[in-house]
């Protein structure tokens, strides 16, 4: 038997270090060749790193947040035959080996006379220990809703297997036991858990801290009577062309900003403070908020000034299709001049969007309503829709900006001039 002692890879695009999102293996695995081992996070992208080898995972370095460098030892493997490394090539002390796990001890607490107190929850981990599983069986905890923190794993190390969750799934969890029928007692609660911020919703955290502490905000908000654009929008939907994507009220208003930005030209811009400098942008590239379960990316939908509505339909629904579904790229996730935000159904009557550093605005679209609005001095019912709006106020004047929002509603409240 050998040692093949794995370095970090050069993951390409000028990326000279990785942070370690998760390890798919533990102490004491038995890999495959190209079995997924590693997912690691960089400025880039996030990519998961197969194994070269067959053996058995004899020590890893790095735990899921800690920031690895390109070209050092991440996991050893023991190999039939000599391997590429002896044993001593990596120090001990970057190592993590298998370590038992911690027995964690529950004292019974003394019941009341009348009322028996209700049995102690299990504990499969000790509090902040990372529960270890396969990329399959952590998709089939979170179809079920399971937390394997609370999952007793048999394997080397406490590995949770398929069998261990079918036996926590057989056996029910005790972690919300509910009182005796016809008792009145409710239990009491004391959990709690730890979460470390790491990979995207670490990036996420520094790049709003980054925004916010930086950028002078300012919001403006504003309601829009669309009732005239969901005629529209209904119209072109019944008459839409084959293999053509039905349309929302994104695409609208995607147009309705190329005319707004090249109007405004101010806002359709990306300011470096270091260099104390402003670029405004004749394309417009407009970024779409998009939440996928991995957290907020911003896709970005490239030239909407060339487009019409049925291309800015479909490729906005192409951008963030990939990335729901984690195939987006570098270059689709990247060169943003504006950014909208949509709340879609959540609604809302207003919100105080962070701005997509280094842009300087961001647009924020609430749900369409009927609302009983005034229209000359009557009451009727219209389709209403709140509009939030952030600027950087270093460099776009609170009349700049309110000036934009007000063109977008005349253009959105007259659909017909967006496409004149």
């Amino acid at each position: 038997m050998g040692i093949f002692a794995f370095k970090m890879p050069d993951i390409g695009e000028g990326v000279v270090e990785g942070e370690v999102v998760e390890w798919m293996v533990a102490v004491g695995d038995s890999v495959k060749e190209d079995d997924p081992i590693l997912s690691v996070m960089t400025d880039k992208a996030t990519v998961e790193i197969p194994s070269p080898v067959d053996g058995t995972v004899k020590s890893i370095v790095g735990d899921a947040g800690d920031i690895l460098p390109v070209g050092v030892v991440c996991i050893e493997f023991e190999v039939d035959g000599d391997g590429n490394a002896s044993t001593d090539d990596t120090p001990a002390k970057k190592k993590k080996e298998a370590k038992p796990e911690p027995v964690v001890e529950t004292k019974a607490k003394p019941a009341p006379v009348e009322t028996p107190a209700p049995a102690a929850p299990a504990v499969a981990k000790s509090s902040g220990t990372k529960a270890l599983a396969s990329p399959a069986v952590r998709q089939r905890a979170r179809e079920a809703n399971i937390n394997l923190e609370l999952v007793a794993g048999s394997g080397p190390g406490g590995r949770i297997s398929h069998g261990d969750l079918d036996a926590h799934i057989a056996g029910g969890s005790s972690a919300t036991r509910s009182a005796p029928i016809g008792s009145s007692a409710k239990v009491e609660l004391n959990g709690t858990e730890e979460h470390k911020v790491i990979g995207l919703r670490r990036k996420i955290a520094d790049s709003m801290m980054a925004s916010y502490s930086t950028i002078a905000h300012f919001s403006y908000f504003e309601e829009v009577d669309i009732t005239a654009l969901e005629e529209l929008r209904q119209h072109l939907n019944a008459t839409r062309p084959e293999g053509a994507p039905k349309l929302t009220y994104l695409p609208f208003i995607m147009l309705a900003c190329v005319k707004v930005l090249a109007e405004s030209p101010e806002c359709n811009a990306l300011y470096d403070d270091e260099a104390g400098v402003v670029t405004r942008h004749q394309a417009v590239n407009l970024g779409i908020a998009t939440q996928t379960d991995r957290g907020l990316y911003v896709p970005v939908v490239k030239h909407a000034e060339a487009m019409d509505i049925w291309q800015a339909a479909q490729e906005m629904v192409r951008v963030t299709s990939a990335t729901r579904d984690g195939k987006a790229g570098a270059d689709e996730l990247s060169g943003s001049t504006f950014t909208i935000t949509s709340l879609g159904r959540l609604g809302g009557l207003g919100a105080t969007p962070i701005i997509n550093k280094p842009e300087v605005g961001i647009l924020g679209v609430h749900n369409a309503k009927e609302r009983a609005v005034v229209r000359n001095g009557s009451v009727v019912i219209r389709r209403m829709m709140n509009l939030s709006s952030s600027w950087d106020h270093r460099v776009v004047d609170g009349h700049d900006g309110a000036t934009m929002v007000q063109r977008l509603k005349t253009y959105l409240e007259n659909p017909a001039t967006i496409f004149m």
